[in-house]
């Protein structure tokens, strides 16, 4: 993953580009429905943007980032990182020419969702409801819902275009070259509209349609039933809920309706239901997502044990690491509230949590010790640590302070008896470990730790 630095730099200019054109309801949509899910540095950085395009215009003036810094009183670093949120929740596109040693950008700013679409999108809504509860949730809806108008009631008198207009023949139709050319749009200039809003893209990448497709019988589900919506909904589903291939197939085949076409509707309810059989929760939490894919660095195919390890802990939810610490079992409601409060609380990706769990299972005989996470989880927070590697590496660094936490805690605990130093280490923290006790104790007791240490880790590695 590329630092802010390497992407965007003060100097770098930019232009704003509207999509079409973007109304007062939009910020509505977006402050209720969208800031949730963002925070409020992306949606300022989206309205400050939005504020440089003149009314009614596509375009802005060139600006440099150093000015947006001190528009919006923030670094660059929260304007990269506001940006990025917003690509991927389809509410900017990024274009980017180098010249020489600076860059210049066009920053595009689609439309958001229209309430209905947000609402029924299938994973929005379910991220917003988990953000910001049930009650709050039927307030947003009955914000953005009126009634009906009855119109079984009445009836349907409008005029048609044919019945109030005649094409008169009398006169020639005929246009020159000329006229051809003045009526229809020059090639360099589009018509000011307003679009229709995108859905969030890009999920069919994570879900493997071929391995789909080849466990699926055409006489089951016809290939042609796969259209472009039904791809996009069975991906956003599979990333949503975590469903595997396997599944997916047995839930299609379910949704399946008379006329050998899928039912979108009965498909998002089975995968719903699938979830709270699996998982005996309503909806996903933040402890099922995994490391977003602009902060995975493992992106290579796996060389060495260490990259494997990161590329598991990249690719992984917190809550499955725990299942694999614990041999397949489901983790108990205190762990999962631990993760959850961290990922909320501190801001930590799934990646680092994962990376903070083996730390911690480690050190405390496998189990989550909520002050030692939390002061743990709060120190990699103060040091903006975003990737599995910049974990690794600072609890190599800090390994031990992170001791002495642990020995404070038990020193609390004792009965005044010197702690005895038993701990065992994840593998890509045992070179560091090791070399610090070399210092401290004799060659004897060294090899027989060693011996112990390779014994304890053996048995961990079999269980995880």
């Amino acid at each position: 993953m590329h630092k802010h630095w390497q992407e965007i730099l003060p100097v770098d200019r930019y232009q704003v580009s509207a999509n079409g054109l973007l109304h007062s309801y939009d910020k509505r949509v977006l402050a209720l429905l969208y800031q949730p899910l963002i925070g409020p540095v992306c949606l300022s950085l989206y309205l400050t943007l939005w504020s440089e395009i003149e009314d009614k215009r596509l375009w802005s003036q060139s600006s440099s980032h150093h000015a947006l810094m001190s528009a919006m009183a923030v670094n660059l670093k929260e304007i990269y990182e506001a940006r990025i949120k917003l690509e991927g929740i389809g509410l900017m596109k990024v274009w980017r020419k180098k010249e020489g040693e600076e860059n210049s950008f066009i920053y595009e700013l689609m439309p958001p969702l229209s309430p209905d679409q947000f609402f029924t999108d299938g994973m929005l809504n379910i991220y917003l409801y988990k953000k910001v509860g049930k009650l709050q949730y039927s307030k947003l809806k009955a914000t953005f819902s009126d009634q009906r108008i009855p119109h079984q009631e009445y009836e349907n008198v409008t005029k048609s275009f044919q019945e109030i207009f005649v094409s008169s023949h009398a006169e020639s139709l005929y246009l020159s070259e000329e006229a051809e050319d003045d009526i229809g749009q020059q090639d360099d200039t589009r018509f000011i509209s307003r679009p229709e809003p995108e859905p969030i893209k890009g999920f069919e990448d994570y879900f493997d349609f071929e391995l789909l497709l080849s466990g699926l019988k055409d006489s089951f589900i016809p290939k042609k039933a796969f259209t472009s919506r039904v791809r996009e909904t069975v991906a956003k589903l599979s990333f949503l809920y975590g469903i595997d291939t396997l599944h997916m197939k047995n839930l299609l085949l379910d949704a399946i309706d008379p006329s050998d076409e899928i039912d979108l509707d009965e498909l998002r309810k089975g995968a719903r239901d699938w979830y709270q059989i699996e998982y005996h929760e309503q909806l996903p939490s933040l402890s099922s997502k995994v490391q977003p894919p602009q902060l995975q660095t493992q992106l290579s195919e796996p060389k060495t044990p260490e990259e494997e390890y990161i590329r598991y802990l990249e690719t992984v939810s917190p809550r499955q690491r725990l299942i694999d610490l614990s041999g397949g079992a489901e983790p108990s409601k205190s762990d999962l509230q631990i993760v959850e409060d961290i990922l909320l609380n501190q801001k930590l990706t799934p990646g680092v949590v994962n990376v903070l769990i083996d730390y911690v299972m480690i050190k405390t005989d496998m189990k989550l010790s909520r002050s030692y996470v939390e002061k743990i989880a709060g120190h990699w927070a103060r040091k903006d640590v975003k990737t599995v590697r910049d974990a690794m590496e600072l609890a190599k660094s800090e390994h031990r302070q992170y001791q002495s936490w642990a020995s404070e805690k038990k020193t609390k605990k004792s009965t005044g008896k010197k702690p005895i130093r038993t701990e065992i280490v994840p593998d890509w923290l045992k070179n560091e470990d090791m070399n610090e006790n070399q210092k401290e104790q004799p060659d004897g007791e060294l090899e027989e730790r060693k011996r112990k240490l390779e014994e304890r880790l053996k048995k961990f590695q079999g269980r995880g």
